[in-house]
């Protein structure tokens, strides 16, 4: 099994920062790639930003020059640094990582897409 914690949100004024951080562990052999989503109340989950095993980013144009996602491959982790918020960034933002699996005898199982539960993030004076 994997499981997935979020934390780093909470209540920030327009233009602060906020850094968010995810950690997958459980049976994983590695992680491919790990993502962020956020849900605002009455739309859409939509993506935020991606990182994949080759260290290639991707942001949606919402958040491009503001969002940083970058990962520490040692300890499973992903993390999403805000900068200069805005109160459209008010969410639950996801973490999404994709994992190959750990099989008992040591070798790398199937591939598998996990959820966290959720940190919020509200942008407000």
């Amino acid at each position: 099994q994997v499981q997935v914690a979020e934390s780093g949100g909470g209540l920030v004024q327009p233009g602060g920062s906020l850094r968010l951080s995810c950690a997958a562990s459980g049976s994983i052999f590695s992680l491919n790639d790990m993502g962020w989503y956020r849900q605002a109340p009455g739309k859409q989950r939509e993506l935020v930003a991606r990182i994949f095993s080759g260290g290639r980013t991707m942001y949606s144009d919402s958040v491009k020059g503001r969002f940083t996602i970058s990962r520490t491959n040692a300890e499973n982790t992903v993390y999403l640094q805000m900068n200069s918020l805005k109160p459209e960034d008010t969410a639950v933002y996801y973490c999404n990582p994709t994992v190959w699996g750990l099989l008992p005898s040591g070798a790398r199982g199937g591939m598998r897409n996990y959820w966290g539960q959720g940190t919020q993030v509200t942008v407000s004076s």
